[in-house]
């Protein structure tokens, strides 16, 4: 076999606030050294081919950015100035489509669409110096896409090798009320430490992002199959060929032994529908058990497993009426759940309260800018030592 001869380039690979260390662990699951990590995103390097297969395998991630250039600018006109001189032809298509992106601290800066305009300019000023023509340009980020990330006097200038974000799967299509992002439900599940190998109880499944991501991650299905575009397709030097042996090799690691049963349930039969339709179009429907119904009457499988509530919270929909669907859900966990370990994944402590159980655990995540915890309760059957004795 001939060694791998690409360049490796400085990565940087985004994510949800609070999602970074379950990122991390993917990227070195994956092999990668991880060079440094922040609240948003990990940075490390990797080669052309290696950025095709972080957007087929990563769950946590929204986007895999690779660096293309870092400027001085203190203004707008200055960053025109720098960009302009930068080799655009090596990567854009003078026949493609391009969208620039960006994010911009800068006191110059009042218009926020201003920055991402002067770009823009720069890269099809140089193309039709250096190629004779400009490529199409716009808002949609179904094409090559740049993204611009600008503080003070200091700009880094990106491919964004991605597009539409990673955590945005294509299953999704009808959602329900309060819906979980696939890439935060992808870490979810990452804290609880799920593998398929125990039950699965998702009561207020509302679109079935839960069921399905868990689903999706037993049979260890990278969520990028789900996907037929990518921004690194419309950049030149794209390999297709490369590409076609990167879905070859993901797919070969699909698990051949179903999961323990995955049940969801939901009192709206329209959300039920949804998640029915959802997980047909995610391909894992035949891996999941649907219920219209209560969530204290979700039938639950004979071996204990996990058992997990997303239920209504906060800014989005209103704290005073939930107290008391939250004091039932915490006797729903008492008296339904023994021996399996709950999760209730929620905001405000008004609400945790209600539930009137001990948290063994809470770990902060962010859902739609929205400070959430997820609550973990050992719902012990009996006594301590009776749960102890039951799974030694």
């Amino acid at each position: 076999m001939e060694p791998n001869t690409e360049p490796k380039r400085q990565t940087r690979v985004t994510c949800g606030p609070g999602l970074a260390s379950y990122l991390r662990t993917e990227l070195e699951e994956l092999g990668f050294d991880i060079r440094s990590m922040d609240r948003t995103g990990v940075e490390i390097r990797a080669t052309n081919t290696e950025a095709m297969r972080l957007n087929l395998r990563l769950r946590t991630a929204f986007h895999v950015m690779q660096r293309f250039g870092d400027v001085y600018c203190k203004d707008a006109d200055a960053l025109y100035k720098e960009a302009v001189a930068l080799p655009w032809e090596r990567v854009i298509d003078p026949n493609g489509f391009i969208s620039v992106t960006s994010s911009v601290k800068n006191d110059t800066i009042t218009n926020s669409m201003f920055p991402n305009m002067r770009l823009k300019d720069a890269i099809c000023d140089r193309m039709v110096k250096v190629a004779g023509k400009r490529p199409d340009s716009g808002a949609s980020v179904d094409k090559a896409v740049i993204h611009l990330h600008w503080v003070k006097d200091k700009a880094r200038i990106y491919l964004n090798l991605t597009g539409r974000k990673l955590s945005d799967r294509g299953y999704r299509k009808i959602p329900c009320l309060a819906p979980m992002r696939e890439s935060l439900t992808a870490g979810v599940l990452m804290e609880m430490k799920y593998d398929g190998s125990r039950p699965l109880v998702v009561p207020m499944c509302g679109s079935g992002t839960i069921g399905i991501e868990a689903a999706l991650m037993a049979k260890g299905r990278a969520p990028g199959l789900l996907r037929g575009n990518f921004s690194f397709m419309h950049f030149v030097g794209y390999d297709e060929e490369a590409w076609g042996k990167e879905r070859l090799a993901a797919k070969k690691l699909l698990k051949k032994e179903d999961p323990a049963p995955i049940v969801l349930s939901d009192i709206d039969p329209e959300c039920v529908e949804a998640s029915k339709k959802n997980a047909v179009t995610a391909g894992v429907d035949h891996l999941l058990e649907f219920h219209v119904c209560d969530f204290a009457e979700t039938p639950m499988p004979t071996d204990i497993g996990d058992v997990i509530l997303h239920g209504e919270y906060g800014k989005r929909l209103g704290d005073d009426d939930l107290e008391l669907d939250y004091k039932r859900i915490g006797d729903y966990l008492k008296t339904n759940c023994a021996g399996w370990d709950g999760y209730v994944f929620t905001s405000g402590k008004p609400l945790i309260a209600a539930i009137r159980l001990k948290v063994a655990r809470k770990t902060p995540f962010v859902n739609a800018d929205i400070d959430c915890r997820l609550l973990r309760y050992e719902l012990y059957q009996g006594s301590r030592e009776k749960k102890v004795d039951s799974t030694s």
